[in-house]
C-alpha cells in the first residue's frame, strides 16, 4: 500500500499475549479518528506467550496531538497490557551514517537507492579507515570522513567515530566495514548498528568466509544482516538470502556472486529497520515485511 509519508504514523507493540489487545489498541484509534490502514500482529504462543504488533494510520483525522495521543495511549492502553510500545511518524526521516572499508558495492547499492528517494532516510556521513571510496560519496553530494582505525589506533579511532556520529546519525550502517568494533562502542548504540555478513550466519562467522566455504565445498552461499552485539556475527539477525553453487566454483566466483546477495539483503534490512518493520526479540527478531 503507498500512503503519504507526511500523514503516516507507526504504532509497534510488544507484551504479554492475552485476549483483547487488537480490540482495545484498535478501538482507542478509532476514538482518536486515526485511519488504520496497515496491520501485522504474531504471538509465540496464545496463552502465555509473547504479542508482537506493528500497524500503521493516518494522522489527518487525529483529535490530538502527537504527545497527548502517546499520553492517552499509555494511560487507555499500554499500562493495561503491560506494553512495550513507541510511535514514530514517517515524516520525520532518520539520519543513518555509513561505516566502510574498501568494499564499495554494499555501500554504492545504499547510495543509489537513496539517492532515488527508495531509502526514506537523510543519508549524514559516510566514514571509511581508507579514502579509497571519497569520490564516489562524495560525487553523490554526501560528507565522507576519514578515520585512521588500526590495532593500535582503535581506542582513538572509536572516539573519533563516536565524535561524528552522535551529532549526525540516528542509526549506523556497515556496509563492509572491515573492523571489529568494541563492545564499549556497541554498547552505545543497542539494535542500531546493522551490519552485513557475507555468509549464512551461523556458518562461517569471523574473517575471510568465502574461502571457509569454498574449502568446505558448500552447495549454498548466503549473505546475512544482523544487529551488531558485543559478540562477534551473533547479533539478531534481520534478513538472510542463498544461491546455489557447484564444486565449479572457486573462492573468487563465490565473492562475486556474494556481492550481489550482500547488497540487496543490506538494502532490504535497512528499508526494514527505516520503516519501523523489526522488533528485537531477545536475540531473535519479528521482522513484519
Amino acid at each position: 500500500m503507498t500512503t503519504a509519508a507526511e500523514t503516516t504514523a507507526r504504532l509497534l507493540i510488544t507484551c504479554p499475549d492475552r485476549p483483547g489487545i487488537v480490540s482495545a489498541v484498535t478501538t482507542f484509534l478509532f476514538r482518536h479518528g486515526a485511519n488504520i490502514t496497515e496491520l501485522d500482529q504474531h504471538s509465540t504462543d496464545p496463552s502465555g506467550g509473547r504479542f508482537f504488533m506493528r500497524l500503521e494510520f493516518q494522522t489527518p483525522g487525529l483529535d490530538l496531538a502527537d504527545k497527548a495521543l502517546e499520553q492517552a495511549f499509555a494511560e487507555d492502553v499500554a499500562r493495561r497490557f503491560d506494553m512495550e510500545w513507541h510511535i514514530s511518524h514517517a515524516a520525520r526521516r532518520p539520519r543513518m551514517a555509513v561505516l566502510v572499508s574498501r568494499h564499495d558495492h554494499a555501500l554504492l547499492e545504499l547510495l543509489w537507492r537513496w539517492n532515488t528517494g527508495e531509502l526514506g532516510v537523510d543519508l549524514a556521513v559516510v566514514i571509511s579507515n581508507h579514502p579509497d571510496l571519497r569520490d564516489e560519496v562524495e560525487r553523490f553530494g554526501v560528507r565522507f570522513e576519514q578515520v585512521r582505525f588500526t590495532a593500535d589506533t582503535q581506542a582513538e579511532a572509536e572516539a573519533g567515530m563516536q565524535a561524528i556520529l552522535q551529532d549526525a546519525a540516528d542509526f549506523v550502517v556497515l556496509a563492509r566495514f572491515m573492523r571489529i568494533l568494541s563492545p564499549g562502542f556497541v554498547a552505545q548504540w543497542p539494535a542500531r548498528i546493522i551490519n552485513i555478513h557475507h555468509s549464512f550466519l551461523p556458518a562461517f562467522v569471523g574473517a575471510d568466509p568465502y574461502r571457509q566455504a569454498y574449502e568446505r565445498g558448500v552447495k549454498l552461499i548466503g549473505a546475512t544482516a544482523h544487529y551488531v552485539t558485543a559478540d562477534l556475527d551473533q547479533g539478531p539477525i534481520i534478513e538472510q538470502d542463498t544461491a546455489r553453487v557447484s564444486h565449479r566454483f572457486e573462492t573468487v566466483d563465490l565473492k562475486q556472486l556474494g556481492r550481489d546477495l550482500e547488497r540487496q539483503v543490506l538494502a532490504r534490512a535497512v528499508r526494514w529497520h527505516v520503516e519501523d518493520r523489526i522488533i528485537v526479540d531477545g536475540n531473535k527478531t519479528v521482522v513484519f515485511a
